[in-house]
């Protein structure tokens, strides 16, 4: 088993990355909510902490009360979007499959220096406006919480920085970000259940 020398802390005292327990520990003992993380190198630490907490744990939050509970079965038809990421950051694309024929109906570019919950979230807010767009109230599938708590709050709450390299991810977030302060949806937007219903159907097959 790896020995963990680099420690995150994405929420506590002081968030960042730690070279010592020690400095973690003063950082999330007794903190109410703290979530943190060891890592074996700097680099895997550096990288996790540009990404989300439950990227690199087996916990996954639960649904808020405003995001709909998992569905029995997947309704049939409706819009599945998914995210594929190259490392964390990475090169990042999404996009949105029709679950009644498995039609692509969206495919961005690839994206450099991107975070699969970006994507994710990207991919959301695409499908929500291709949907409005031909008015269709067709529900929305997705894997991630993350990205639905970020459409909840009309942010997209990365941790990722901006660079010259990833600049246009930025604008697109933005973008993403004003179309959901100026419209209204009648789509709901449902948690795929992978675990009983398998790979969500816009998923790109390489895990």
């Amino acid at each position: 088993m790896s020995k963990n020398n680099f420690y995150v802390v994405w929420n506590g005292r002081e968030r960042g990355v730690f070279d010592a327990w020690a400095k973690c520990r003063a950082s999330v003992e007794g903190f109410e909510g703290a979530k943190y993380k060891g890592f074996a190198t700097q680099t895997e630490a550096q990288n996790a902490f540009l990404g989300e907490y439950y990227d690199f744990v087996e916990r996954k939050p639960k649904a808020p009360k405003n995001i709909l509970p998992i569905t029995q079965k997947p309704i049939i038809p409706s819009l599945a979007v998914d995210a594929a990421c190259s490392g964390n950051p990475g090169d990042m694309e999404y996009r949105g499959v029709l679950t009644r024929t498995s039609e692509e109906v969206f495919r961005s570019k690839v994206y450099r220096q991107g975070t699969n919950n970006i994507g994710e979230f990207l991919a959301i807010i695409h499908g929500l406006a291709l949907l409005k767009k031909n008015n269709s109230t067709l529900p929305v599938y997705s894997d991630s919480l993350n990205a639905q708590l970020w459409v909840r709050n009309k942010k997209c709450k990365t941790k990722l920085v901006k660079n010259e390299q990833n600049s246009e991810i930025f604008d697109l977030i933005s973008r993403a970000e004003f179309w959901l302060e100026n419209n209204t949806f009648q789509n709901p937007i449902y948690k795929w259940d992978t675990e009983h219903w398998g790979e969500i159907p816009a998923d790109f097959g390489r895990k």
